[in-house]
């Protein structure tokens, strides 16, 4: 049983009010745990990508199994209850099976990957995996246009079959994998998300399950488009009109091989690492990246809710 030292107290977000100055989001309880197993490694090199990864990329380093396993802890011990895993390509990871197995008897998992390197093997043991585990498996497949040209322009030529033909396998062995889409700016999300099921029932995939993300400007795609504007920012909202509900790091954290970090979004930020342990990031975190920004006005999360 958890200790009542070890519960996080719900606190409000303050925000001061001086003007030039942003909110600042407490941490209410920490529900899930974002794992960036495979460090900035991944097979692919994404024009897009938030992270910068990509082949040889070695800023993040890959976390270990016990590397792991003692950050699950730590995350149980202040309320965890479900867990998610990036890079990079987690599939790239040599003991990512090992590690997802070990995770998957403490709670719900799920696993973000682009879909291109699934072997029937992989997946008959991911179905195995799955069927013998006390809590859920989910993975989350990225596909980030509804044909092949407009995905392989993110990903490279070939990648849009590849992923397709990952989703039906994984379908086929009982997985109903999640399918992350990314909004193009100024589209409404119902034709997105129609033209996308459309799309995905065609190719075969007869239950999609589908997750819609807006575009970050962080890493590569502020080289491909451009980066967040002045104006693009949380400064100086009013008290009143603050929701901190909004904002997924009200309950979340997130681990790499270099500390702790505020979300996923901001690994590679400096003002989003918090601290070398979770005990010491527990604290609120003050909005000033315009991703925050993103994540408020667009209401994601990205969890799979």
């Amino acid at each position: 049983m958890r200790s009542d030292a070890m519960r996080i107290a719900p606190a409000r977000a303050e925000i001061a009010p001086a003007r030039g100055v942003f909110p600042s989001q407490a941490l209410e309880h920490l529900d899930a745990l974002w794992i960036q197993v495979a460090g900035t490694l991944c097979n692919l090199a994404c024009t897009h990508c938030f992270v910068s990864c990509g082949p040889g990329e070695a800023r993040h380093a890959l976390m270990s199994r016990a590397e792991v396993a003692a950050r699950v802890a730590e995350a149980l011990r202040f309320g965890g209850k479900e867990f998610y895993f990036t890079g990079g390509e987690p599939f790239m990871h040599r003991e990512f099976h090992a590690i997802l197995e070990d995770t998957l008897a403490h709670g719900p998992c799920t696993v973000l990957t682009n879909g291109t390197l699934f072997s029937d093997e992989r997946i008959a043991a991911l179905a195995r995996m799955s069927g013998a585990a006390r809590y859920s498996l989910e993975i989350r497949v990225s596909l980030d246009g509804a044909d092949a040209a407009g995905h392989d322009a993110y990903r490279g030529t070939g990648t849009f079959a590849r992923t397709l033909a990952a989703l039906r396998a994984l379908e086929a062995a009982g997985l109903l994998p999640i399918v992350t889409a990314t909004r193009p700016e100024g589209e409404d999300a119902a034709v997105t998300s129609a033209r996308f099921a459309s799309m995905l029932r065609t190719a075969g995939i007869r239950r999609p399950r589908l997750k819609l993300l807006p575009m970050f400007r962080l890493g590569r795609e502020a080289t491909r488009t451009r980066g967040y504007e002045a104006i693009e920012s949380l400064r100086d909202l009013p008290e009143a009109s603050f929701d901190p509900a909004r904002l997924q790091c009200r309950g979340c954290r997130a681990v790499s091989a270099t500390g702790v970090h505020v979300c996923p979004l901001l690994v590679d930020e400096s003002a989003g690492r918090m601290g070398d342990t979770l005990a010491a990031a527990l604290g609120p975190f003050t909005l000033s990246h315009g991703a925050c920004y993103t994540c408020y006005v667009t209401g994601m999360t990205c969890g799979n809710g």
